[in-house]
């Protein structure tokens, strides 16, 4: 069965770390990666810095043999790396092993990387393979894939999703709340009123099909409203 792994890594441990000790605000976010001959061809988002020349503030690292900048977006940079295979790292790993990536984000602390292996056999032969090599990764969760039946039933987007998970770990829905949209929406990297509007959407769906279902199920609405009957 399928299986998604998270893990993590030192942000010192990997070359894009490096920009962290000149930005150490800043978060770091795979766009997309792309195999070549020789190397692996990550594209990055920065987000979090108005420094101009942003390709500067990235050390030299024998992991890495280009970075430029391709587009920026207010304080957002694009940024396309070469990255070497002969260098024994997450990414070449990844690559070694066909493992897909699904997502990236680095900050000043940790590298936190998204994995989908066809089975448990691809994500164990991808630890091996880090061991093997010194990588010193941590995993943090393993799970096995199941269909995303919240999302097609209630049809909600992806980022209305994220925005929903985020807040609700994050204890949003607490009384008292623990987290600001403020909070919430510098950890996605969008604005506070983005992240009201995703929330604010997800829930509509969330509570239109709910509602739905419950009205469509004579059974369940008699059961609600014998439980609002002894509640009144």
């Amino acid at each position: 069965m399928a299986t998604e792994a998270t893990f993590t890594v030192p942000s010192d441990q990997f070359p894009l770390g490096t920009v962290f000790s000149q930005l150490p605000n800043v978060t770091v976010e795979l766009e997309r990666l792309i195999p070549a001959r020789d190397v692996v061809i990550p594209y990055f988002w920065v987000r979090g810095t108005e420094v101009a020349d942003i390709e500067s503030t990235f050390t030299k690292h024998p992991g890495v043999k280009e970075i430029r900048l391709v587009d920026s977006v207010e304080d957002e940079y694009l940024l396309r790396v070469e990255w070497m295979l002969d260098y024994a790292d997450v990414l070449t790993v990844l690559t070694e092993t066909e493992v897909p990536l699904l997502k990236a984000v680095g900050t000043n602390q940790l590298w936190t990387f998204e994995i989908r292996g066809d089975d448990r056999s691809n994500i164990a032969d991808f630890q091996r393979r880090c061991r093997e090599l010194d990588i010193p990764i941590t995993l943090t969760e393993l799970h096995a894939l199941t269909p995303v039946e919240t999302t097609t039933e209630y049809g909600l987007t992806d980022t209305q999703q994220e925005a929903l998970v985020l807040a609700y770990e994050r204890g949003y829905f607490d009384s008292p709340r623990q987290v600001t949209l403020e909070a919430l929406g510098e950890e996605l990297g969008i604005s506070q009123q983005a992240v009201g509007s995703r929330l604010r959407g997800g829930i509509k769906h969330v509570l239109g099909s709910t509602l739905s279902a419950v009205t469509a199920d004579p059974e369940r609405l008699c059961k609600i409203g014998l439980c609002m009957k002894n509640l009144s």
